[in-house]
């Protein structure tokens, strides 16, 4: 259900700013994406997993802030990591 250490950490280089960059707002954001798109998946199965769903909600939250302060704070990074994870269409 939810997404490995490997694909964790191949979103992780991908989306760095600089070599060990674990906690940027691009990586945290493309990371909440990868896991809310496994629990969609799960979701879709287990309809009536109402503690999934309750932590779906918490992960798309976290996301959206995350995403507003990135857009508060660089409008090239956000547009960038938008049109990247392909949100917002």
């Amino acid at each position: 259900m939810a997404i490995t250490q490997t694909q964790k950490n191949e979103i992780i280089k991908k989306y760095a700013r600089h070599d060990g960059d674990t906690g940027s707002a691009e990586v945290q954001i493309a990371v909440l994406t990868a896991d809310i798109t496994e629990i969609n998946t799960h979701m879709q199965t287990h309809r009536k997993d109402f503690h999934s769903q309750r932590g779906l909600m918490k992960k798309i939250g976290h996301r959206r802030n995350l995403l507003a302060y990135l857009r508060g704070k660089d409008v090239q990074r956000y547009h960038d990591l938008i049109n990247s994870l392909g949100l917002r269409r």
